[in-house]
């Protein structure tokens, strides 16, 4: 009953309001060779004792205290305590989407600080209320370039995320919106030339990563430039939001599609991370998602309300600007609670911390084998090119309990035995001079 909430007189009296006698009867109208006519082959049911038992002796093969120089979008910092003991709050945890005002306060400024404080960092002068991830960020912000344009042509720079570009394809495939990519050059930055080629006056925008999948970090001005001459909008995807530390805000950019796990929001195998767009006031209605916003009541006191929803739960369809941007409100919330507790000194002084690691991981590495895109400024990742199969010298450190870095041969096979490393404030020394050794 704990699980099966539904008592036999409870099945029979369902039956008899659908006017059937047996459950073999309801489901007489799909063929027989489809109907499972035997019990499921699954384990007996167990006792709770038991269950706990089981996951507890599952545990122990997991895979526990490995370093790791894993980025690649997805990247680990130290999570303060404090985030879980205020997230595990019943009214943060429960709550659902904030559309009644009055019994939704607390939601609707945290999330109104949210929006207030990633414009601060990215420069932008409006931020949505989140989204699902940076991967969905970037779809948005090309399909609301296509809305403010009114273009069908984005361009995005090879550069970007693999996965953030696969993501893009797949939104795009069926709404007629060509995409083209433009490789990199020596620098690891996006090839001007092959950009002069791609653009067309059907671009309504171009699309980097900034500091880029490599860990480079781009010219947001001069793109920001060339882009308005051309008439297309520039937006730039950020991965790494701990980079905003330091690395200089693209204030020139028209949109900016963030990921913001890097704020105390933990790896996860993979989610529910928060995604972010942030753009100029002029362009906020065809901003997807929702927007909260502040005001007073007939007292004159401080409020928050659900300034702009533009999802078609919300509108007509044929006016929303998405169907899939919802807001990860909790995830959200931990990034909020991350950047409160840092402030702005505390997260230059993080990001500093990420470059003083990475700048002697990726000096060491160079004396062993080949850095690339060294002429270029970077952020916390670098790319190293040896003659050994990075997955064979990953398979040597996983036996010091270390995870290397990530091989890029299957989204970069012109790299050869390239991969890409990783340094964050976690990343002690002595674990970067034992990969440097294992080369």
């Amino acid at each position: 009953m704990r699980y099966l909430p539904k008592s036999p007189a409870d099945r029979e009296q369902m039956l008899a309001e659908l006017g059937v006698r047996t459950i073999d009867d309801l489901f007489a109208p799909i063929p027989a060779e489809y109907r499972l006519k035997r019990d499921l082959n699954v384990p007996r049911q167990m006792a709770e004792s038991e269950i706990l038992d089981f996951f507890q002796q599952s545990s122990r093969d997991n895979a526990a205290g490995y370093a790791t120089f894993l980025g690649a979008g997805a990247y680990s910092h130290y999570r303060p305590v404090v985030i879980d003991s205020l997230i595990s709050r019943g009214e943060w945890f429960t709550a659902y989407t904030p559309y009644q005002a009055e019994i939704a306060q607390g939601t609707l400024q945290a999330i109104f600080e949210f929006q207030s404080m990633i414009c601060e960092l990215t420069g932008m002068e409006v931020a949505n209320a989140s989204m699902y991830d940076g991967s969905t960020a970037v779809p948005e912000a090309a399909m609301m370039s296509v809305r403010l344009t009114g273009r069908s042509h984005v361009v995005i720079a090879r550069s970007v995320h693999p996965e953030y570009r696969e993501v893009l394809r797949t939104y795009a495939q069926h709404q007629g919106l060509p995409i083209s990519e433009v490789g990199f050059g020596e620098n690891g930055r996006i090839d001007i030339a092959a950009l002069d080629k791609a653009v067309t006056g059907q671009t309504a925008c171009i699309m980097v990563q900034s500091p880029n999948f490599f860990g480079t970090i781009e010219d947001v001005a001069a793109l920001a430039d060339y882009a308005h001459k051309k008439g297309a909008l520039l937006v730039v995807s950020i991965a790494e939001a701990v980079s905003l530390g330091a690395v200089r805000p693209p204030v020139e950019a028209d949109i900016v599609a963030m990921e913001a796990q890097s704020f105390g929001v933990p790896l996860g195998f993979g989610g529910p991370y928060a995604g972010v767009i942030a753009t100029k006031d002029k362009f906020v209605r065809q901003m997807p998602g929702r927007l909260v916003g502040q005001t007073v009541d007939r007292h004159g006191r401080r409020g928050f309300v659900l300034t702009l929803s533009t999802r078609e739960q919300h509108i007509r369809r044929e006016k929303a600007t998405s169907n899939i941007c919802t807001n990860q409100a909790l995830v959200a919330t931990m990034a909020t609670i991350f950047m409160t507790i840092y402030g702005r000194e505390g997260l230059k002084e993080l990001a500093e911390h990420n470059l003083a690691k990475t700048a002697y991981a990726a000096a060491e590495f160079g004396k062993k084998a080949k850095v690339l895109f060294s002429d270029a400024p970077r952020f916390n990742e670098f790319v190293v090119q040896t003659t050994a199969d990075p997955h064979q010298m990953n398979d040597r450190l996983l036996a010091q309990k270390i995870i290397g870095g990530f091989p890029l041969k299957k989204f970069y096979p012109e790299l050869g035995n390239a991969s890409l490393w990783c340094c964050t404030e976690l990343t002690k020394k002595e674990t970067i001079d034992a990969a440097v050794k294992a080369l």
